[in-house]
């Protein structure tokens, strides 16, 4: 009677050992995605906020103008020997939306569209936001 449960015994013994020799670091999540938006008007590019920390943002664009344009989300003036971010939506049309998702650094960045009449807003990103380790309900 007692040898149904050996091989049971046996599974539940293989199956708690698995994973036991893995060296698994808990390293920090990184800070949770805020919201940045901007609006295309026609003369300008307005943003809010227009500073915060570093980490990753969504980027939501509408397009209050009567044209369609491309938005293109650049560093401003890049650290020596670092790479700069450029990112470009396709056109976004009058009244439409669009985003772009950017994991920024410290620094500063233009957000800019591909027409000479509507000037540029600048974004200044500060040190890095904390993490998001300990915030409840986070995807």
């Amino acid at each position: 009677m007692t040898r149904p449960f050996i091989p049971a015994t046996l599974v539940a013994l293989a199956i708690t050992a698995c994973g036991s020799g893995d060296d698994y670091a808990n390293d920090p999540r990184p800070p949770a995605p805020i919201n940045v938006t901007a609006a295309i008007t026609e003369d300008r590019v307005r943003l809010s906020p227009r500073r915060f920390g570093a980490g990753p943002i969504v980027l939501i664009i509408a397009n209050q103008s009567a044209d369609a344009h491309e938005v293109t989300l650049e560093t401003d003036a890049p650290a020596e020997g670092t790479p700069g971010i450029r990112q470009r939506t396709s056109p976004v049309n009058p009244r439409g939306t669009a985003e772009l998702k950017v994991e920024v650094t410290k620094g500063s960045y233009l957000v800019s569209v591909d027409s000479d009449d509507v000037r540029p807003a600048a974004l200044k990103v500060g040190v890095a936001r904390d993490s998001a380790q300990n915030d409840l309900l986070q995807p």
